[in-house]
């Protein structure tokens, strides 16, 4: 059975008065966003594509996590990716966002067990929210309408065992991998100070660093957070199990 089948088969296609609000409050967020072309996108969207990801931020992650137990049980559903691409054509609107590492064992679709234009995702190494991340999720928060962002770390996270060591060894790394330091390097320092594993440790504090950044970012993503439009959650994936294990929120 296909994604769009199977969340909910007797669901009209018709906007509900529930998604045109949503939508109304995207063309607000634009506003605030500003730029022509972000708005002439927002007023192209008549109706949601995918009704079905028009979600509150707890049934947002729900769906997100549920997905997960059928990857890592091995019953992901299969996916109607040539109704979706038609779908999909006039717009988007992703339930989640995810900033994920780009490490290539790490795959948010699959490990989410999500459909075409389900997911909105940022991959850079070290899933930290550089500049424009944080552009990027505005975006999708303040016109796309997304309710969910999940900061998604990984065991065994090359990027941070990196920082760590270069700090450690006082010695810079070559190219350009030094922005990769210098933006994990934070978290890194602020593991130090706790007892455990020391990368553990990193992997869980620059996820929770993150988390916070993106919960804070002012104008637009703070505001959707204070407005209850937008959860920001942390997660870590398990490389030997695929499980995604939520962190607490504060």
């Amino acid at each position: 059975m296909c994604d769009k089948c199977s969340e909910n088969p007797h669901q009209s296609i018709a906007p509900s008065r529930r998604s045109m609000m949503l939508f109304a409050a995207s063309a607000l967020g634009v506003a605030a966003f500003g730029g022509a072309a972000l708005a002439k996108e927002a007023k192209e969207v008549k109706a949601p594509p995918k009704p079905q990801n028009v979600l509150s931020p707890d049934a947002a992650l729900k769906r997100l996590m549920e997905g997960n137990s059928r990857y890592v049980s091995g019953v992901s559903r299969r996916h109607d990716f040539t109704h979706e691409r038609e779908a999909l054509v006039g717009g988007q609107n992703p339930y989640a966002a995810v900033l994920s590492c780009a490490d290539s064992r790490i795959a948010p679709e699959y490990a989410f067990d999500s459909g075409r234009g389900d997911l909105f995702v940022c991959r850079v190494a070290g899933n930290f929210a550089g500049d424009e991340t944080v552009a990027s999720m505005e975006y999708t928060v303040a016109v796309l309408g997304t309710p969910l962002i999940l900061v998604l770390g990984h065991d065994n996270c090359g990027a941070v065992d990196a920082t760590i060591k270069s700090l450690k060894d006082d010695k810079p790394l070559p190219g350009h991998i030094p922005t990769l330091v210098a933006a994990i390097a934070p978290s890194v320092k602020t593991a130090a100070q706790q007892s455990g594993n020391a990368l553990d440790n990193a992997i869980r504090q620059n996820v929770i660093d993150n988390v916070a950044k993106l919960k804070s970012a002012t104008p637009l993503l703070n505001a959707a957070v204070e407005q209850g439009k937008l959860k920001v959650v942390g997660g870590i994936y398990r490389l030997r199990t695929g499980t995604v294990e939520l962190l607490a929120q504060s």
